[in-house]
């Protein structure tokens, strides 16, 4: 029955651009390297620890506007907007190697995710409107974030294979610029109606026909944003991202005890032996994400309703993760590893199913200004989770803090669980 439903997707031409816009958009070399670079090029931990407040405060400040903006005058300008910030943030972090310059690189960074999260969301989800596809929400964005997953898969190989080769962490901002051209390209490309409904008045002029679609757009959101269903589904959305983000990147320390104790490839330099065992590792782990959000559908399926199988999932992240602080903390760190990987599939498994429950809920009309409400809840609490989680590893252990993350993770479950 999955296979049928599967076949009923138009695999047109635009499902192939949605896909390669997953697939170039997570060409990005620098994730694994990301904190290593920084070192190389001689910062603090609290000097990188300020870097990513940064860019976290500055894209929190940026999501509602920058979906506004994209509601109100064009989905596909805010994209390719976002693109020419993401290649600049490239540029600076690669030509000019000082700590204030990586700070303008950050807010660059965070023009770029604030102009695109939510709005290519929003885009997908009007072509399906505008196709009459809008039942095959959770296997449609399925298939396409399983391609972005797919994207991350084969970035941890180049990127293994770069630092390889390069014997430095620095040259994967200048490479991840080719795939981001490209990408840019591809926007140019979308067709004019994936932008939504935008009022044009001729007689206005652009600058007070530009401000009428803002005002509108944002009175439309209001209407929305006041019933408590709404602001639920998204607080469980972004509460669920903030426990997965503040928590997920104590796999890379948990697997760097792993893989660097065994006695592997000893005649390479330790820049190089970790760069393959992260490049491989990364490739799997993300190989299995693509395949959970392309098969997210059957989650939903066995649960025999949406909300049901958002429900199971958010528990179910919240009791692997106390499991995987647990193996942490009693040193079983092979275990550790597993249960981290079974949180990224649920993760990318859960993530298809929230956008088409919020986008029964939400118009069209304003569906991008509300993704990136959404984004941004997510941000604000990735931002207040990430130190407090941070501060109980450092007085508890990383086993014991995962522990405490999950125990109130588990309990912000029960109010806010989707109906």
């Amino acid at each position: 029955m999955a296979r049928k439903r599967e076949a009923l997707i138009p695999k047109d031409r635009q499902f192939y651009k949605f896909a390669a816009y997953g697939f170039l958009k997570n060409l990005r070399f620098f994730d694994p390297f990301i904190v290593l670079f920084f070192r190389e090029m001689g910062m603090s931990f609290l000097q990188i620890g300020s870097l990513f407040s940064i860019r976290e405060i500055a894209t929190n400040l940026l999501e509602v506007p920058t979906g506004v903006v994209a509601d109100a005058y064009g989905r596909r300008r805010s994209m390719i907007f976002s693109f020419i910030s993401y290649i600049a943030s490239f540029f600076v972090f690669y030509f000019l190697p000082h700590f204030w310059f990586y700070a303008m690189a950050m807010v660059l960074y965070a023009f770029g995710e604030a102009f695109r999260s939510g709005t290519h969301k929003a885009m997908i989800l009007e072509y399906l409107r505008i196709k009459g596809l809008e039942h095959l929400k959770v296997e449609y964005y399925g298939q396409t974030r399983a391609a972005s997953q797919l994207g991350s898969a084969i970035s941890s190989l180049i990127a293994a294979t770069i630092v390889f080769y390069a014997g430095s962490y620095r040259i994967v901002f200048l490479a991840s610029v080719i795939p981001y051209v490209i990408e840019l390209f591809l926007m140019l490309s979308y067709p004019k109606e994936l932008d939504g409904e935008i009022i044009k008045d001729s007689s206005q002029g652009w600058f007070r026909a530009f401000f009428a679609n803002v005002k509108e757009t944002v009175r439309a959101f209001v209407r929305v944003m006041k019933e408590w269903r709404v602001l639920k589904t998204m607080l469980n959305s972004a509460v669920y991202d903030a426990f997965h983000k503040s928590t997920k990147d104590y796999l890379q320390p948990i697997l760097e005890y792993t893989v660097l104790s065994f006695p592997f490839l000893l005649f390479l330099s330790s820049q190089q032996r970790t760069a393959i065992l992260a490049g491989v590792t990364y490739f799997f782990l993300y190989l299995l994400t693509s395949y959970a959000s392309r098969n997210a559908h059957r989650i939903v399926k066995r649960a025999r309703s949406l909300s049901k199988a958002i429900n199971t999932v958010f528990l179910a992240g919240s009791v692997f993760l106390f499991f995987a602080g647990f193996s942490v903390r009693n040193g079983i760190q092979i275990l550790a590893v597993l249960l981290f990987i079974v949180l990224y599939i649920l993760m990318n498994a859960k993530r298809p199913m929230m956008v088409a429950y919020i986008s029964d809920m939400i118009s069209h009309r304003v569906m991008a200004t509300g993704l990136s409400v959404e984004s941004q809840l997510r941000t604000l609490g990735t931002a207040v989770l990430a130190p407090v989680i941070g501060f109980f590893a450092d007085k508890f252990g990383v086993g014991n803090a995962l522990m405490i993350a999950s125990v109130i993770m588990a309990v912000l479950w029960l109010p806010l669980k989707v109906e």
